[in-house]
């Protein structure tokens, strides 16, 4: 089979030729039919995530078809469409395990991080950590669901109660949680990078009802606000945006260092949380969501072999919602 592999950190993905690798008795052979290309592959390719596997094949929001079960596999046959997400695999018996948090897990498994992922016309998966992919959206714009779609509706859940929420970073993730906000009531206001119009446009065409660039103060203090970019300096904005109470969530796996800023942006019981991968209930809620709304991804797509030219357009932020490889 084709494969695009990360040989080393800053480098370009290379494309080999690999054999197809076999089911273990929990997984699923899988053949994508889409991968989506996430920021956190940006972080994978750019050495800011340093631990990944040798030789590894990146791509964790992968839609396809199994093709051979293992002998343990319960609830999927070949022929099932299904989506595999980041979170490849946990211990199940570790304290955050045991008490519901498995996206704490302490010793997890990483699709397309410590586990061979999505660039590729194969991958294998374990089934008891994928999901079925509902008809209604085709192989491409499912894709995006299962890392941008799940982080974002994770870091959406995880600020709390709140009629107004900024989001800054208007990308893959926001494009999902803004559609899911307008069609539950709530008012987005869009932060962009100072100047990006193109962006502050695609985000009123969803429904947001102000946007701007992210030095600037919105019409109203904020309820909440979620930072998708990776950008540290975002922190002490978003705080100044956000009012008495409100909870600023950083929805990313990695974001440059966070300056020091004044205790005054915090006090008033403000609260500045993380959100670290995701959870299998995570993934049924936010398709079950996507479903209701309906959620419409907006994607752009490319062939395996032009991941290179898909990372480097998702770094210059010329992508409008998200990238998608087809095999």
């Amino acid at each position: 089979m084709k494969a695009m592999v990360l040989q080393s950190a800053n480098r370009p993905l290379e494309l080999i030729y690999c054999p197809v690798p076999e089911p273990e008795d929990n997984q699923l052979l899988i053949k994508v039919r889409a991968c989506g290309v996430c920021r956190t592959d940006l972080h994978i390719v750019d050495g800011e995530l340093t631990d990944p596997k040798p030789r590894l094949i990146p791509g964790h929001e992968i839609v396809g078809e199994v093709v051979a079960v293992g002998a343990a596999v319960h609830g999927f046959k070949t022929g099932d469409r299904v989506g595999v997400p980041w979170l490849g695999w946990t211990c199940g018996a570790c304290h955050s395990c045991s008490t519901g948090r498995e996206n704490l897990c302490d010793t997890p498994r990483f699709t397309g991080y410590t586990m061979d992922g999505g660039y590729a016309e194969y991958t294998v998966a374990d089934a008891r950590f994928c999901f079925p992919i509902p008809e209604r959206f085709s192989d491409s714009e499912a894709a995006p669901l299962l890392c941008a779609g799940l982080i974002g509706y994770r870091s959406y859940r995880l600020a709390g109660r709140f009629h107004s929420l900024g989001i800054y970073g208007f990308g893959a993730a926001a494009h999902i949680v803004t559609q899911i906000a307008v069609h539950e009531g709530r008012e987005v206001y869009a932060f962009t990078k100072p100047g990006d119009v193109a962006a502050q446009g695609f985000a009123r065409k969803l429904g947001a009802v102000w946007a701007g660039g992210s030095e600037d103060v919105p019409p109203v203090a904020l309820d909440a606000a979620i930072i998708f970019a990776p950008v540290g300096a975002l922190v002490p904005l978003a705080l100044r945006a956000t009012a008495k109470g409100g909870t600023v969530v950083c929805g990313g796996i990695h974001m440059s260092d966070i300056p020091s800023f004044p205790y005054r942006l915090l006090w008033e019981e403000r609260v500045v949380r993380s959100v670290a991968n995701l959870t299998r209930e995570d993934g049924e809620r936010l398709l079950e969501a996507a479903c209701r709304v309906p959620v419409r991804t907006s994607v752009q797509t490319y062939g395996l072999e032009q991941a290179n030219e898909a990372l480097e357009d998702l770094r210059a932020g010329r992508i409008e919602g998200a990238a998608v490889l087809i095999p």
